[in-house]
């Protein structure tokens, strides 16, 4: 029997320690502290539990210039939402770790996913049973033989499975269930976690297969777990949304292959999840009338052009002390545009109370939604509606200059194919566009933003 030995270790950051003590010195967090036995054992990886042609394999060494990369196609996850996330699909040999809170929509994400693709996928679950999944999988009406089910919370015979069946891609449910026999703690503790990811990682990478985590997260919102966690994978994927609205937002906080700045949304259902291929759909109210106090602001999240409904209440301060509030923007910002507004335009706002909501639930950080902020808080201040058929796209300087943003061709071009008739943008935006049938304003000062406006 090889000596075990006990290490203590921080839940919060994982560090490493001979003895227990109350505060971590790496994170400074007191009682974070943990007493785990690990087994002092000769450490075997994922091969050594095969017998099939992946047992014998050895890796070499290569000049750069050798590497064949033509072969190294993605694999289409059939969810164009999802595919937008990753930079295009799945990449051959790439480790995924989707986080989430609890109940949010991870699992039917997934398990949606593995049944759609034309792929051979094994579905390793270690928190649901075989009949259980088949339940959802039934709501779900997908019609697939590729998908194979497992049940299992055991990396080496999670293996064993993986020599049969041969999958293309593989997904685990979660991380945190897993537990392999060179570890004498428990499953979902830090060296847990962190020895059968790299299990999974040295599969992955030596037989290019794509594998797909499930994360759970802790009450901070952080995935469970040691931080290395995070850098040990190529993408990290968080699914997030509120639990009393059906629309749940997909973004993609670390990936080696593709950009961070993407977003996927989709609508949760009876039937599963449903791509979400238009969002202005939902980030823009339906309503009969024009009601003053709103402004639609095209705005970009990575290359998605979207057009959200920025909505302003201005109201005399009942208290005495005017209040200010933002949902989805920067309260900062929102002052900045505010003393814009009372220095540069006039508008006496200095004693009346503020409040601004960007619909949908959604936050946004980008500067070209200033024109519409301003034009919503005018429109609800002077109690004047704005015509429906009108957006902007522009960002408001200091001295009250309307400053062009990028990619403004792109948000023209939306704004004209969701049936807007004018869009306010920058006079010093340098814009191509041909043939466009939108009218396009350009504007210099705020000035011109309230006269035409307003009058």
């Amino acid at each position: 029997m090889a000596k075990t030995k006990t290490v203590f270790f921080c839940q919060n950051c994982g560090a490493q320690y001979a003895k227990w003590q109350g505060q971590c010195t790496s994170c400074k967090e007191w009682n974070t502290i943990v007493e785990e036995v690990v087994q002092k054992a000769e450490k075997k990886d994922w091969k050594s539990e095969l017998s099939g042609p992946n047992a014998s394999r050895v890796a070499k060494p290569l000049k750069i210039s050798q590497i064949d990369t033509r072969q190294e196609s993605r694999f289409n996850t059939d969810d164009l939402e999802l595919n937008r996330v990753l930079g295009g699909g799945l990449v051959p040999g790439s480790l995924t770790l989707l986080g989430g809170e609890p109940g949010i929509g991870k699992s039917t994400l997934l398990l949606q996913v593995s049944l759609r693709l034309p792929y051979k996928t094994l579905y390793v679950s270690g928190e649901e049973s075989q009949k259980q999944i088949k339940m959802r999988a039934e709501r779900i009406r997908s019609k697939t033989d590729n998908c194979f089910i497992l049940t299992e919370t055991k990396t080496q015979n999670i293996f064993r499975q993986i020599e049969a069946v041969v999958p293309d891609i593989v997904v685990i449910d979660s991380i945190q269930t897993l537990h392999s026999d060179y570890i004498e703690s428990s499953a979902g503790s830090i060296s847990q976690i962190k020895e059968c990811t790299t299990e999974l990682i040295k599969f992955a990478k030596e037989t290019a297969t794509p594998v797909i985590l499930i994360g759970h997260i802790t009450k901070d919102g952080t995935i469970a777990g040691p931080k290395i966690l995070e850098h040990m994978v190529d993408t990290v994927l968080q699914f997030e949304g509120d639990r009393n609205h059906v629309y749940r937002i997909l973004r993609a906080l670390k990936n080696r292959f593709g950009s961070t700045s993407e977003l996927g949304i989709y609508e949760m259902q009876g039937s599963g999840l449903r791509e979400v291929n238009n969002p202005s759909e939902i980030l823009i109210s339906k309503k009969d009338e024009e009601l003053s106090g709103t402004a639609i602001a095209s705005t970009l999240e990575g290359m998605r052009p979207l057009m959200i409904e920025i909505q302003a209440l201005v109201s005399t301060a009942v208290y005495g002390t005017p209040q200010r509030s933002a949902t989805g923007y920067n309260l900062k910002r929102l002052h900045m545009i505010l003393a814009v507004l009372e220095k540069r335009a006039g508008f006496r706002l200095g004693a009346k109370d503020v409040f601004l909501n960007i619909t949908g639930g959604i936050s946004v950080d980008d500067p070209a939604i200033d024109l519409a902020v301003v034009a919503s808080i005018l429109s609800s201040s002077e109690d004047i509606p704005i015509p429906k058929d009108f957006c902007f796209a522009a960002e408001v300087g200091l001295a009250g200059e309307i400053r062009p943003v990028t990619k403004v061709e792109q948000r023209i071009q939306e704004a004209e194919k969701l049936g807007f008739a004018t869009i306010f943008v920058s006079k010093y935006n340098k814009i191509a566009l041909q043939n466009t049938q939108i009218n396009i304003q350009l504007v210099a000062k705020i000035e011109d933003v309230v006269e035409y406006l307003f009058g």
